[in-house]
C-alpha cells in the first residue's frame, strides 16, 4: 500500500532540486483540461502537461484505439518486420507535410528525434565521401533536447555545464530580426566559406525552453535561402511547434523556404505514449540507399516504432485533422490575442507575444529575464492554489493549452494571471518601484 513518503523515499523528478523542492502533487486522474489530485481537486492543465497533451487527458477515442491494439499486437522489432500502425502514421505524417519529404525514421522522443535528425546530416556527407563536413549552425538560446548531440547544438548553460568538455563545437547565430537579418546572412556566408558546414539546425518561429522566444518566418526564410545556397542540411526542431501549435499544422507551413529534416515529437501521441519521429527528403536518403553496407544508418531503438505508441499518434492525427479540432485551435488563438490587449494594460508586463495557442509575457524584475528568476516559483505556487497548472519560465509566464479546453476555463486562467499580476504589483511595488513606472 502506498503512503506519503513513498515519493520522496523511491523517486527522482526531472529538472527539480530534491532537498529544496516541495511536495509534489499526487495526480490520480485526468479528464480534458483538467487533472484530478488524490483529494479531488481539480487543475487546469493550461500548459498540456509539459506541451504533449494536444486534446486533453483521458481522450477517449485515442484510449479505445490503444487498448484495441494492445489485444492485438504490443510490439515487435522494427528490423526486419513492419506493422500497420506504423505504415498508417508515415504514410499520414508523409501526406500532411510539404511535398519533398518522403521517409519516416522511427525513435523514442524529441531528443532522440533531434540526435537523429544531427547524425542523419552528417553521415549524409560522409556517405559521399566529404568527412570533413561536420560543423553545425545553431540559433543562440536554443534548446533541442537532453542527449549529447542535442545539448551540444543548444545554448551552452548551467543545464548541460557539467558536460560541457564532451560537447562537440558548434556555431551559434543570434535570431533573426529586421536590423540584424543582414549581418546574420553575412556571418553564415562566412562560416560556410570553410566547406565544412554540415547543417543548420533551429526551432521554427518560437524557441520553446528559452522562454518562448518568437521571431518572423520571413527571416528565417532569408536564412534557409542561404543555407541552401551554401549547401548546408536544414533541420527543423518541431518537437514543440508541431501538430498545431503555431495555428498551422506544422510551423515550417508558414516558411517559404523548407527544411531538408524536420524532428517531431511531444503532441504526437496526444500525450499517450512516448514516441519521435525525424522526417526526411529524399535528397537526404538516398546517400544511404546503397549496396555498401557501411552507408547504412545504424541507429534504432529497442522500442522503435511501438505499435500502441503509432496507434495513439493516429487517433490523434485523426482528431487533430477535424474540423472541430482546428476550430478549437482558431478559437485559443482568437482569446489570446484579445486577452494579450488587455496585458498591455499591466505596468508590470512586458514582451507580450503570440503565436497560434502559444501565448507568453515577461513580468518585469530587477533580475535578468532568465529560467532562475524568482519570480517563477512564486507564480507557480500562486497558480496552483487557484486550481492552474502553469509552470513559468522564470519569470516568463506562458499559457499552452489543450486544444480541448473550454472558453470558461480559459477564462479562468487568464482571471488568474490577472489576478497574480495584481499581487505581485501589491507586493512588490514599494520594493522595485522604479521598473514599474
Amino acid at each position: 500500500m502506498l503512503t506519503e513518503t513513498d515519493d520522496i523515499n523511491y523517486i527522482w523528478h526531472p529538472f527539480t532540486q530534491m532537498k529544496t523542492a516541495t511536495k509534489p502533487i499526487h495526480i490520480a486522474s485526468g479528464k480534458g483540461a483538467i487533472l484530478y489530485d488524490i483529494n479531488g481537486n481539480p487543475y487546469i492543465d493550461a500548459i498540456s502537461s509539459w506541451w504533449v497533451n494536444i486534446h486533453g487527458h483521458a481522450n477517449e477515442y485515442i484510449a479505445n484505439k490503444i487498448a484495441e491494439q494492445a489485444r492485438i499486437l504490443e510490439h515487435v522489432v522494427f528490423a526486419g518486420f513492419t506493422h500497420s500502425p506504423a505504415q498508417t502514421l508515415a504514410k499520414s505524417i508523409i501526406e500532411n507535410l510539404p511535398s519533398h519529404f518522403s521517409k519516416v525514421f522511427f525513435s523514442d522522443n524529441g531528443s532522440t528525434a533531434v540526435e537523429v535528425g544531427i547524425k542523419m546530416a552528417i553521415q549524409f556527407w560522409y556517405n559521399q565521401g566529404i568527412k570533413n563536413k561536420t560543423q553545425i549552425i545553431a540559433f543562440e538560446n536554443a534548446y533541442h533536447g537532453d542527449t549529447f548531440g542535442a545539448m551540444s547544438v543548444g545554448e551552452r548553460n548551467v543545464f548541460n555545464k557539467p558536460f560541457e568538455q564532451h560537447l562537440f563545437t558548434v556555431t551559434h547565430i543570434p535570431l533573426p530580426n529586421k536590423e540584424n537579418v543582414n549581418k546574420i546572412k553575412k556571418q553564415i556566408n562566412d562560416i560556410a566559406s570553410s566547406g565544412t558546414v554540415a547543417a543548420f539546425i533551429f526551432e521554427p518561429l518560437i524557441q520553446g525552453a528559452a522562454g518562448m522566444l518568437m521571431y518572423e518566418a520571413t527571416y528565417l526564410d532569408e536564412l534557409i535561402s542561404i543555407a541552401n545556397e551554401n549547401n548546408i542540411i536544414c533541420i527543423a526542431d518541431e518537437v514543440m511547434t508541431g501538430f498545431g501549435r503555431t495555428g498551422k499544422l506544422f510551423a515550417i507551413n508558414h516558411l517559404n523556404q523548407k527544411p531538408d529534416i524536420i524532428c517531431l515529437s511531444k503532441g504526437i501521441t496526444g500525450g499517450f505514449m512516448p514516441l519521435g519521429l525525424t522526417v526526411c527528403s529524399n535528397k537526404i536518403y538516398e546517400p544511404f540507399f546503397s549496396d555498401e553496407k557501411e552507408k547504412t544508418f545504424f541507429h534504432g531503438h529497442s522500442y522503435t516504432a511501438n505499435p500502441l505508441a503509432c496507434s495513439a499518434a493516429n487517433a490523434s492525427m485523426d482528431l487533430l485533422v477535424e474540423e472541430s479540432c482546428q476550430n478549437q485551435i482558431k478559437s485559443i488563438t482568437s482569446s489570446h490575442l484579445e486577452y494579450s490587449d488587455l496585458l498591455r494594460f499591466s505596468n508590470i508586463v512586458s514582451n507580450i507575444r503570440q503565436q497560434g495557442t502559444i501565448l507568453a509575457f515577461d513580468i518585469k524584475s530587477f533580475d535578468s529575464t532568465s529560467y532562475f528568476n524568482s519570480i517563477g516559483k512564486d507564480a507557480y505556487a500562486y497558480f496552483i492554489s487557484k486550481g492552474v497548472l502553469l509552470r513559468p519560465l522564470g519569470n516568463v509566464v506562458y499559457i499552452m493549452p489543450p486544444y480541448c479546453i473550454s472558453q470558461q476555463e480559459l477564462k479562468k486562467v487568464y482571471s488568474v494571471i490577472t489576478q497574480f499580476l495584481a499581487y505581485i504589483g501589491k507586493n512588490y511595488e514599494s520594493q522595485d518601484k522604479e521598473i514599474y513606472q
